[in-house]
């Protein structure tokens, strides 16, 4: 097997590890709830996969360049002073080895890449989160005499800013039973940023023109290379992760007991709601649905005669699984409404 071939397999290799980083990573910042707050795994996750992945970019944009790979101290130098700078690898790939080539999309890409402010911060905190700051805790025990950045403070910094930004997020805040809403809703604000990132930078192997190596392989980050607009941050990466598996779903089918109930409680109220008659963003993949609310505060949905629960109290209450772990609910889509409604059966 002649050097050549052996660098192009490992390089496929490295691409496969990335996406594989990165879907965890993400798949990590959705199992995030007000139970977990381990930021760690999902920051080491995202910082490994987005550096591998730049820095393959940077391989084959070297390659079609110099019909060589770039040596270990090139590569290193696209990094910035330590090699794993995330904001110098992406100022290299936009410098160097970034092409529009007149394409709109690709346009579009660059122009957020280079100049969306949000975006470059979530860079500059993984890229310190990778270089340093995985260790900040030791570099406070230790009195370090420069010690990184709190990345995890400066992070949910950046997500309360998300929330002050929308009013009727900020409300939904203040009741316990969307809080849990309004921390999907700021995760999968951060995934969109992200995921467009990862769009941009994987659509250069096919309509970037990278090179007939980054063609080749290409088909690794298929999933993003074809993600379109409207599929932006409404993907579920959680099914991958070991924490999601191990999650004990309870998912119950109604039964003819339950239906005589609805009919005749009179603390039992529910409404038929149809995707073609509902005038707003529908977030269930079924086309209709029944909301119902339990003596006042418990919501529950029925979906192709199953039971799951809409809010928090039904929850813990019937011991049900919520529509978004269940899968029955598009991820990033509010069902708040519908727990509104369900709510307002009640005082009717």
């Amino acid at each position: 097997m002649s050097d050549r071939v052996l660098k192009d397999i490992y390089l496929h290799d490295e691409l496969t590890t990335s996406i594989k980083l990165i879907k965890l990573g993400f798949g990590e910042l959705q199992n995030l709830d007000l139970g977990n707050d381990f930021y760690h795994l999902p920051f080491q996750l995202l910082s490994s996969g987005l550096e591998r992945l730049m820095k393959c970019h940077v391989c084959l944009g070297y390659l079609e360049l110099n019909n060589e790979y770039p040596d270990s101290r090139t590569l290193k130098n696209c990094g910035g002073r330590n090699g794993h700078d995330l904001t110098e690898l992406k100022g290299k790939i936009l410098s160097d080895y970034f092409k529009s080539n007149g394409i709109p999309s690709l346009m579009a890409d660059k122009e957020f890449i280079t100049n969306d402010n949000d975006l470059q911060q979530l860079i500059y905190l993984l890229s310190e989160f990778g270089k340093y700051a995985r260790y900040h805790n030791l570099d406070i025990i230790t009195s370090a005499i420069k010690p990184s950045i709190d990345v995890k403070q400066l992070w949910s910094d950046y997500e309360t800013k998300i929330v002050l930004a929308d009013t009727k997020l900020l409300e939904k805040l203040t009741d316990f039973e969307y809080q849990n809403e309004v921390n999907a809703f700021v995760t999968q604000s951060i995934i969109s940023k992200l995921e467009r990132f990862v769009r941009g930078i994987s659509r250069q192997f096919t309509l970037g023109r990278l090179g007939q190596k980054a063609q080749q392989f290409s088909s690794v980050y298929y999933d993003f290379i074809m993600l379109s607009d409207n599929q932006i941050g409404i993907n579920d990466y959680r099914k991958e992760t070991t924490r999601f598996k191990k999650k004990e779903t309870k998912v119950r089918k109604r039964t003819i007991f339950d239906k005589i109930k609805r009919k005749n409680n009179s603390d039992y109220k529910h409404q038929k709601i149809k995707k073609t008659e509902y005038n707003g963003d529908w977030p269930f993949y079924a086309s209709e649905v029944i909301i119902e609310c339990r003596q006042k505060h418990w919501c529950v949905v029925e979906i192709d005669g199953h039971d799951y629960a809409l809010n928090g109290a039904a929850q813990g209450r019937f011991n049900l699984t919520s529509v978004h772990d269940a899968g029955v609910a598009i991820v990033g889509k509010s069902i708040g409404d519908f727990i509104n409604m369900a709510l307002k059966l009640a005082e009717e």
